[in-house]
């Protein structure tokens, strides 16, 4: 069911504190929650889905606050006559904004069967309305269900202030070995969900989506080879590239979808020689060798293109003796260091807007990874990390405001995410040994 216009002013835009762009400023809404139509057993539990599933999808905007349920006035906030402004204004609560209403699972008419919420959002202080009332199923009777409504509802009043779409309906690609062998899993933005996409039964690694989210490439490890394949999101035979030889590792897609960077000893794999970068065709055709290998048995790996321009990567590379990470156009030319610091640097992830690149660095006297940003236009370099882990293979979210990454905090490697800022860090995966997180575009 389409949403009525929506006329929300849009905000405009704020630095926070390190000076990165996480998004606009901050508006303040309060969540009480979406009342169920009976005591039904079924439909109670069903409104606790939807419930938990908004207030995090809020909560994890990276634009809004969420006034503290310790200071809601009491009652059940269903219709508009329930709402006094003045009551969500008060000190304490001192929301802008208010969403609520009620959840049912209709016995007549053509939502029979399904979860359907009744959605109200309000700007307090005019007492109107963003967003006209709306009513929206999900189509069964399912936790499933109840989340695709949450999700929606949160990407709605998300879009409505300014705010953009938000990451509701994105994914996160990973490596897990919870069945034993290494796989490619796909899961929700949230950690929810996560089941295997590829059964290679071997080694599975390095995902990377198409800026489509339709496919993912990654490294399949069959027998004695390793090959670039790719793979589509809703299952199906993994394509490999044509021909593989030696080693063929960390792919990344550019951003029209059109080429595939990766890393490949192709040229020298009968020598100790290490990998370097290649750009070949989606398909595994047209493949060329981005630059000259440095020096014998040298690195180059990781590559990724710059989501802005396309005309441009990041990659990682020990030619200077550690692992650092360098920045060159699309056709050779232009080769620069980016981390001079030194230590080692590795994993890099360009932002959608192409002004930082978030990685991993073990700086110089330091043991352990962990997550930092850097700034490519003042070259200034933010930690974001700092749990006493190695925090590696950071992955941005389409919007931005968000930052995936593997850490071993809890002993074993799991996904986590946080805001660009580094702050509310959210653990995503518990089962098994999980990691490279790989955030998917938006999905439509």
């Amino acid at each position: 069911m389409l949403l009525a216009p929506m006329g929300a002013a849009i905000l405009r835009g704020q630095q926070i504190n390190d000076g990165i762009t996480v998004g606009m400023k901050a508006v303040k809404i309060a969540v009480p929650e979406f009342k169920p139509s009976t005591t039904d057993a079924k439909i109670t539990q069903l409104a606790k889905v939807f419930n938990d599933t908004l207030w995090n999808d809020l909560d994890f905007s990276g634009n809004l606050v969420l006034a503290s349920k310790s200071f809601y006035p009491l009652g059940n906030f269903v219709n508009p006559s329930d709402i006094r402004p003045d009551d969500w204004m008060k000190t304490g609560v001192e929301a802008s904004y208010i969403t609520y209403g009620s959840v049912a699972i209709p016995t007549t008419g053509s939502m029979r069967g399904a979860f359907t919420a009744d959605l109200h959002f309000t700007e307090l202080k005019s007492n109107q309305s963003p967003i006209q009332p709306v009513r929206w199923s999900g189509g069964l009777d399912t936790d499933d269900a109840a989340r695709f409504v949450a999700h929606s509802w949160a990407s709605a009043i998300l879009e409505s202030l300014g705010f953009g779409k938000g990451i509701t309906t994105t994914k996160i690609a990973y490596v897990s070995e919870r069945a034993g062998a290494k796989e490619i899993y796909i899961m929700d933005y949230d950690g929810y969900g996560g089941f295997p996409l590829t059964s290679h039964r071997d080694l599975a690694l390095t995902p990377a989506w198409s800026p489509d989210a339709e496919h993912i490439a990654f490294m399949g490890y069959r027998g004695s080879v390793t090959n670039i394949e790719v793979i589509p999101r809703r299952g199906g035979g993994a394509v490999p590239f044509p021909g593989p030889v030696g080693l063929n590792t960390t792919p990344a897609w550019s951003p029209d979808g059109k080429r595939i960077a990766f890393a490949s000893n192709r040229d020298n794999h009968r020598s100790a020689d290490g990998p370097e970068i290649y750009i070949a065709s989606s398909n595994g055709t047209n493949m060329i060798r981005l630059l000259p290998r440095p020096t014998a048995r040298g690195i180059d790996t990781s590559p990724v293109w710059n989501p802005k321009t396309g005309r441009e990567l990041a990659f990682v590379s020990d030619r200077s003796g550690s692992q650092q990470i360098y920045r060159i156009n699309d056709d050779g030319t232009n080769l620069r260091r980016l981390i001079d610091d030194g230590g080692d640097a590795e994993n890099p992830s360009w932002s959608p807007d192409g002004n930082f690149l978030a990685f991993a660095w073990k700086r110089s006297g330091n043991s352990r990874f962990e997550i930092y940003l850097h700034d490519l236009v003042t070259g200034k370099n933010s930690q974001l990390t700092r749990n006493g882990s190695d925090n590696e293979k950071p992955t941005w979210s389409p919007d931005g405001k968000h930052i995936a990454f593997e850490s071993n905090q809890t002993g074993k490697l799991q996904i986590y995410s946080m805001l660009a800022d580094g702050s509310k860090p959210r653990q995503l995966t518990r089962s098994g040994e999980n990691k490279a997180p790989a955030w998917s575009g938006y999905i439509k």
